[in-house]
């Protein structure tokens, strides 16, 4: 084998070993999707423009909110990608009342108008440019 081949692929073995240790031990890759709290003030605005884009989309009467973030993860991926698992459970604030401050809303009692949608969304954001993209954005019963 030529000297720069060997040199290659033993550099290619210590890379591998690197990032495997790195991932073993809690590490993570550079552009991965890391874990981020689910108070972190972008992401409550995030989260907000999902359900407005929920509330938009849906037929239903009621206005939907967010009732709990299941997991939510940040990617910095030219701007930065916001991945979300959460809860949308319908309030009792009308569509038709115009309401322009939806966490004011009220979660319907239990009963038969009491009704939660289990959703993922992916939305990105690209501060520098002022720009929200909804990726995706699936809900189910």
């Amino acid at each position: 084998m030529e000297l720069k081949t060997l040199l290659l692929v033993s550099l290619l073995a210590v890379l591998e070993r690197w990032l495997a240790a790195g991932s073993l031990h809690g590490g993570s890759m550079p552009g991965s999707p890391l874990n981020i709290s689910t108070d972190d003030s972008v992401l409550q605005k995030v989260v907000l423009g999902a359900a407005a884009s929920f509330n938009n989309q849906s037929n239903d009467a009621f206005l939907f909110r967010p009732s709990a973030i299941r997991r939510a993860q940040r990617q910095i991926v030219r701007g930065i990608r916001y991945i979300v698992d959460l809860d949308l459970s319908r309030t009792v604030c009308r569509k038709r009342e115009n309401i322009s401050d939806l966490p004011s809303c009220d979660f319907q009692p239990a009963g038969r108008l009491q009704q939660t949608f289990r959703c993922h969304m992916e939305v990105w954001l690209i501060p520098w440019q002022q720009q929200s993209k909804t990726l995706e954005l699936l809900c189910k019963l």
